[in-house]
């Protein structure tokens, strides 16, 4: 993007919870981290693609990303193009930024769009047809997905005096409600989530890429996703894939800034490869688990005396029976229950829960009371401040750092528009 342009391109969207920006920024970050089905692309005029490099983020002048490298064609009609990437939410954008007579853009290879676009190619500076290929057919979530979770990851960063101001207004009484709303809100997008990944995967495979996600924290994330498609868990049963060659497969870089030692993620390679080992079949597993669930819903139940619900529901028994029988030991601690939270209980959801109301099942009553897993400390703080859990009789739980977090990420998705 030259230094003339808007940088800050926006896209005001209504969703499923009222009006969301969708930046520009935030396309062109998913496509640097590779965030979306590379399966079977095709450009607007029909051709296949085939992404070899989606090129280096150039954050200055000039074309969003540089040095990329795609093929183009099948067979023998195959073209291999190297050469910058543009990113734009419309294709008229490229237009409306006075790309189409800079000549500095007269080199870009593909010119990558969000929404649907009427051109089967964009026009250069010289005239030369650039090949369009929209995305958003490719994304695997929902923008408003995306939009929060770009949100919820700008929590950690964000200075902790911010974060305050925006819950110091409300009072107590109404905190609490908005934060049961947010709560389900997340709860429900999660089950939506694993869902879709049940739909395209099936069982085991969902189970498995879900799994490696969540060891991937969030700085590993897609590699370790791409880890999951390249060795699914028959490989790993049969010994047919080691730590290092599941380290060596993923074309995303590894990232260790910022991530703790014993998080890292060849570690984490090697306790999922003694987790298989101890549980080959731990998928089966946990279904017959999540059988059983089924059969009896517990009281549904919020998040006040959670203490006293949390010995309904039966978590302290329900997390023995999950560390033993299904990870064999070998997961703990608050992974463990961030596990637990956004691979488990949404996929036991999606697989059991089906003509039930969601918000209101047995399902959404143990993800709220369950233990809170990793949170940002921020957002403790935040909890500790405004008395959200901690109290003897409502303990902290993931019900309670979900709505925090969702309400959060919501002002923040409405560029700090109150939520």
């Amino acid at each position: 993007m030259s230094a003339d342009c808007p940088a800050d391109a926006v896209a005001e969207l209504a969703g499923l919870h009222g009006v969301f920006s969708f930046p520009e920024k935030l396309l062109q970050r998913i496509w640097a981290r590779g965030d979306f089905d590379h399966r079977g692309l095709r450009l607007r005029d029909g051709r296949a693609l085939c992404l070899r490099r989606r090129g280096r983020w150039n954050r200055l002048a000039g074309p969003d990303f540089a040095d990329a490298e795609i093929e183009v064609g099948e067979g023998a009609a195959r073209q291999l193009f190297r050469g910058p990437i543009e990113v734009h939410l419309r294709a008229a954008d490229w237009d409306a930024h006075g790309h189409s007579v800079d000549p500095a853009y007269d080199g870009v290879v593909l010119h990558v769009v969000l929404f649907p676009s009427m051109r089967e190619w964009t026009a250069g500076a010289s005239g030369r047809r650039i090949p369009i290929l929209e995305l958003l057919p490719r994304l695997e979530r929902d923008l408003e997905a995306y939009a929060e979770e770009a949100a919820v990851e700008g929590i950690a960063g964000r200075p902790y005096s911010l974060l305050r101001e925006q819950l110091a207004g409300i009072p107590p009484a109404v905190l609490r409600v908005e934060l049961e709303r947010y709560a389900e809100r997340r709860w429900l997008n999660k089950v939506r989530i694993a869902a879709e990944r049940l739909g395209r995967l099936g069982w085991e495979q969902a189970c498995h890429q879900a799994t490696l996600e969540v060891l991937g924290y969030r700085a590993n994330r897609l590699p370790m996703l791409a880890v999951a498609e390249c060795w699914p868990l028959a490989a790993w049963r049969a010994a047919e894939v080691t730590v290092e060659a599941a380290w060596d497969a993923p074309a995303e870089p590894w990232q260790s800034a910022g991530v703790r030692p014993a998080n890292r993620p060849r570690l984490r390679l090697a306790q999922y490869a003694e987790w298989v080992a101890a549980c080959p079949h731990w998928p089966e597993r946990l279904a017959e688990i999540g059988a059983e669930w089924a059969v009896v819903e517990p009281v549904v139940c919020g998040m006040a005396d959670l203490r006293l619900r949390r010995r309904e529901l039966g978590i302290g028994l329900a997390r023995r029976i999950l560390s033993q029988g299904v990870c064999g030991g070998v997961l703990a601690g608050t992974r463990f229950d961030t596990w637990i939270c956004d691979a488990v209980l949404p996929l036991l959801a999606a697989r059991f829960g089906a003509g039930a109301p969601l918000a209101g099942s047995g399902w959404a009553a143990r993800w709220r009371a369950w233990n809170p897993g990793d949170a940002p400390e921020e957002l403790l703080r935040l909890a500790r401040e405004f008395e959200v859990g901690g109290a003897p009789e409502a303990p902290l739980a993931q019900g309670h750092l979900q709505g925090l977090l969702g309400w959060l990420a919501a002002v923040a998705a409405r560029g700090g528009r109150g939520a």
